[in-house]
């Protein structure tokens, strides 16, 4: 054979593969508004984009250490100690080219084959394939809407074995734009003290994108800090910073495990940009008026598009606390009929949608859940108004 077999658990990013076809139809002369991709419709911040500028005019455009420079890891350690209240010295972070492949340099310092990592569904569409590349084993334990679509403790603690090495989770989530509440995490810390083999990945590229009036999202290590030894924390300049195109992202953690991923990627990818990081350095100090007009913004268009999805018959809307997600309930909707074709799950319904009615949409089962789509609100209130409308549209045609 050509390839390893490695190869064989690679997959294709679904939201990636949709809005490329999005892109198609539009090129088509079809006008598709797309909610897939997780990424801001506005522009970067300006004081980022003058530092990325300042960079490449006065020649900071070599190679930086593999973990970053000194100047971007002390205006982490002084960010995390702001929003998370724990010092870190400088070899306890490391920074990458995004956040997403950050976390899987943690995956692959941590994890070999026989290991379990688990996530709750609904997740974000790219770990179990980031948990499968690292030899471990993606665990699935699902979350109800009882519980907003968040893992509760207890029934985090049923999917727990002797082969458990870590516990990776997103809050607010992607894909439901729900978070955990500090009562949460307090359940789940009393659980992580039974079992002291397990790694707590916390993905907090949202936490401060919250639409509830708070700072910064509810955290493990606010309430425990005692488990500081064990928490590896991600963060990146895209959500929060609509630096998206920048590629640049950071971790926070045990200085053996950070070590490890500063070397990982010292072999990978050599390290990171270094316009990339003079630019969010500036943006980590700069840029929290900024933030907060963005969350004005996304409370304002959430409102807009909640009050049209509401006009939706049958379908049941999730109001989100953070990020810039929807989770829409369509499970009444499987067994109907369009154009004598029956509807079997949430993927026919995505696609329809986009193929059809040119919006763009992320099926549930891409999440582990079927029955639900992710519609981002990152994009014009006008253009959520009309693919609300399509979308009504569709949903009235179906029998």
């Amino acid at each position: 054979m050509r390839l390893s077999s490695r190869t064989s658990k690679l997959k294709a990013s679904p939201t990636l593969q949709l809005a490329a076809r999005a892109k198609e139809l539009s090129a088509q002369g079809h006008n598709v508004i797309s909610l897939t991709v997780g990424e801001p419709d506005w522009p970067t911040y300006d004081c980022a984009s003058r530092a990325g500028i300042e960079a490449i005019q006065n020649n900071i455009t070599k190679y930086t250490p593999a973990s970053g420079t000194v100047e971007l890891r002390k205006t982490i350690a002084e960010k995390t100690k702001e929003d998370l209240g724990q010092d870190y010295a400088l070899n306890e972070i490391t920074v990458g080219p995004g956040n997403k492949f950050v976390i899987f340099q943690a995956l692959q310092v941590l994890c070999e084959a026989g290991d379990e990592v688990i996530i709750q569904a609904p997740y974000w569409v790219s770990y179990p394939t980031m948990i499968e590349l690292s030899g471990a084993t993606p665990i699935i334990a699902e979350a109800s809407a009882a519980s907003n679509f968040m893992l509760k403790a207890k029934d985090f603690e049923k999917y727990v074995t002797h082969k458990t090495k870590a516990f990776l989770f997103c809050s607010p989530s992607n894909p439901t734009g729900l978070h955990y509440t500090e009562q949460d995490i307090k359940e789940f810390a009393e659980v992580f003290r039974k079992y002291p083999q397990i790694m707590i990945l916390s993905d907090d590229i949202y936490n401060r994108l919250l639409l509830d009036g708070s700072r910064v999202a509810p955290h493990i290590l606010h309430v425990a800090p005692d488990l500081k030894n064990r928490v590896v924390s991600f963060n990146g300049g895209s959500k929060a910073y609509s630096m998206t195109g920048w590629r640049i992202g950071w971790a926070t953690g045990p200085q053996d495990i950070i070590q490890a991923m500063g070397d990982y990627q010292s072999q990978a990818t050599g390290a990171p940009s270094s316009i990339a990081q003079h630019a969010l350095v500036s943006a980590l100090k700069k840029g929290e008026s900024d933030i907060q007009k963005t969350i004005q913004l996304l409370v304002h268009r959430k409102n807009i598009f909640m009050s049209e999805l509401y006009k939706i018959p049958k379908v049941h809307v999730y109001e989100p606390t953070g990020a810039f997600y929807i989770w829409m309930d369509v499970s009444s909707y499987l067994g109907k009929k369009y154009e004598s074709a029956v509807i079997e799950n949430d993927r026919q319904i995505s696609q329809i949608l986009l193929e059809k009615f040119f919006v763009g949409t992320v099926p549930g089962t891409e999440s582990g859940m079927n029955g639900y789509l992710r519609l981002s609100f990152a994009t014009d209130e006008k253009l959520l108004t009309v693919a609300s409308q399509r979308m009504k549209d569709f949903f009235s045609q179906l029998s």
